[in-house]
């Protein structure tokens, strides 16, 4: 077992913001579907991360951009296990692995994967189960509907009440099997069954979310909702995508998922002085 996996039920270690990297090994992500398809390609993207100051990668072998078409089993894990194995062994950061199949998680934990992401909090089956058998920390991310659907017509009463109250839900269903609160993140699902005034409203009102007791993340690195603000293409939206990081971590969040990962560490840098400051 990779010697990383010894952290494994640990809580995390979340004192500050810290930056989640992104490595997407899919032909079809929304930003960079098909650049890191390549094994060396998706190492190289990796260690550059590392070197830029990421504190974990995320791994992931399923799109779930709007429309995203499911893969198997099967598929998934050729494209994310020998991956994981690799990046393990060579770049000393914690690597998450980001599923919703119990199958991928336990596969990937024992490539030497940390971390659970999982969009679907944990409602596959056995995917409640397995989680709490691996005693990995674990993200429950909130999405209305499923990929392939879930932006045709969003629709909430609240939405940040109705966020809140389903990761409450999904907390309890966690403890109810023997994963501890120190184990569980969650987050809001910026663009996961969300229109633009939704994504705003969490955005402006996610520090309601620490009623829950559990550390937040935040993934609005190039999303759509920042497209629809300032009309520019995926391959623009850095400068939106910091903005919204530096917020978000002023409100609190503690993991920031980005592509960008120098920038968004150099922006964090600033939010933490004055966040230190007397």
């Amino acid at each position: 077992m990779n010697p990383q996996n010894d952290n494994a039920g640990q809580p995390l270690a979340l004192d500050r913001p810290q930056v989640m990297g992104i490595l997407n090994v899919t032909p079809d992500s929304f930003s960079d579907g098909g650049l890191f398809v390549g094994r060396e390609q998706a190492v190289a993207h990796a260690r550059k991360m590392y070197e830029e100051g990421a504190d974990m990668i995320d791994i992931g072998g399923e799109s779930t951009r709007p429309g995203a078409q499911p893969v198997s089993a099967d598929e998934e894990l050729e494209r994310v296990v020998p991956l994981i194995e690799i990046v393990a062994s060579e770049i000393p950061l914690p690597i998450s692995v980001d599923t919703s199949k119990p199958e991928v998680m336990r596969a990937a934990v024992a490539a030497g994967a940390t971390f659970i992401n999982d969009v679907n909090a944990l409602r596959n089956d056995g995917a409640l189960a397995v989680a709490a058998e691996l005693r990995v920390p674990v993200c429950l991310m909130h999405m209305q509907g499923e990929p392939r659907s879930m932006q045709i017509a969003p629709d909430y009463e609240d939405v940040t009440a109705d966020v809140m109250a389903f990761l409450g839900q999904r907390i309890a269903a966690c403890e109810a099997v023997g994963i501890d609160r120190e184990r569980i993140v969650v987050d809001p699902g910026f663009g996961f069954g969300k229109g633009l005034q939704h994504n705003l409203s969490l955005l402006r009102h996610l520090d309601d979310l620490h009623s829950l007791g559990c550390p937040l993340l935040v993934g609005i690195s190039r999303k759509s909702m920042l497209g629809a603000i300032l009309d520019v293409p995926v391959e623009r939206r850095l400068y939106g995508s910091l903005a919204a990081a530096v917020m978000a971590a002023s409100k609190g969040a503690a993991l920031l998922r980005v592509h960008d990962v120098r920038p968004t560490v150099e922006a964090l840098e600033v939010v933490k002085a004055v966040m230190a400051a007397k």
